[in-house]
């Protein structure tokens, strides 16, 4: 799995020079015992590059930030525990995409088990629609994903398939999953993004699935075995973690670590 990479996916050192010329205070490094609102850190932070989506808030006080014009982090694991923040943090970047894109820049898509969650989010313009693993919602979401990706993307739209549970979804039918692994090969360098959760402890159930991810992001996992076994953060696997609101990521070798604002 290669790390990502502060030059093409995490653009901190532009943020940090648009801080320093309207010299906003910095913003205070978490984790916290409440978190600073995402409405409130993206005001701070400003106008942010039109390719960038917010992940984050890195412990040095910077953002996280992906570049969906560059597919070479490719599709993306959220894995932890149950009660982890995985749901939090697909949550935080379609809010982060409602408050910092239009519509034309970027669209989300979800693939959920439990789309009564996901309630406030369905009248955004940017939504794409809620879709469950329960029917064939889901399964059709993913082929209409392949249908726009195989079109023209010179708009410079991107869209994001927040999928909740990748076990649900390798339980779809012999298309899908092979729709999805198209997705899963193809989709970002056609600017469809994937972002799927992972319930760590059932990782068995899906392990086929697994090396298709390039990039892992790693909430609390307490099981030091596991946590290895997905090639994860050791602290995580230590007490370390702080709630469902902090998360890790491989960055040049090094472990980078971040925290998800409230919503």
């Amino acid at each position: 799995m290669p790390p990502i990479n502060r030059q093409y996916a995490l653009a901190l050192e532009a943020l940090a020079e648009l801080k320093t010329e309207s010299q906003t205070p910095p913003l205070r490094a978490g984790p916290l015992s409440v978190a600073p609102a995402l409405s409130g850190i993206l005001r701070e932070l400003g106008s942010l590059p039109r390719e960038a989506i917010f992940l984050g808030m890195a412990t040095d006080g910077l953002p996280v930030l992906l570049n969906l014009y560059d597919s070479v982090p490719g599709p993306i694991l959220i894995v932890g525990d149950a009660g982890a923040g995985k749901t939090a943090f697909l949550k935080n970047i379609a809010q982060a995409v409602n408050l910092t894109h239009e519509p034309t820049e970027v669209q989300f898509g979800v693939v959920t088990s439990h789309a009564e969650e996901w309630g406030a989010f369905q009248n955004s313009a940017h939504c794409l629609g809620v879709f469950s693993t329960h029917d064939t919602g889901g399964q059709d979401f993913l082929l209409s994903a392949v249908a726009w990706a195989r079109g023209d993307v010179r708009s410079g739209q991107s869209r994001l398939l927040l999928i909740d549970d990748l076990e649900a979804v390798a339980a779809f039918d012999l298309n899908a999953l092979q729709t999805l692994r198209w997705l899963l090969a193809r989709g970002a360098a056609r600017r469809v993004w994937l972002f799927v959760t992972l319930n760590a402890a059932r990782y068995g159930q899906v392990i086929s699935w697994i090396p298709n991810f390039r990039t892992r992001i790693f909430g609390r996992i307490e099981d030091a075995r596991i946590a290895g076994a997905l090639g994860g953060d050791p602290a995580s696997a230590l007490g370390g973690w702080q709630g469902a609101t902090q998360f890790s990521l491989r960055e040049n070798g090094n472990w980078l670590r971040f925290w998800l604002p409230s919503l």
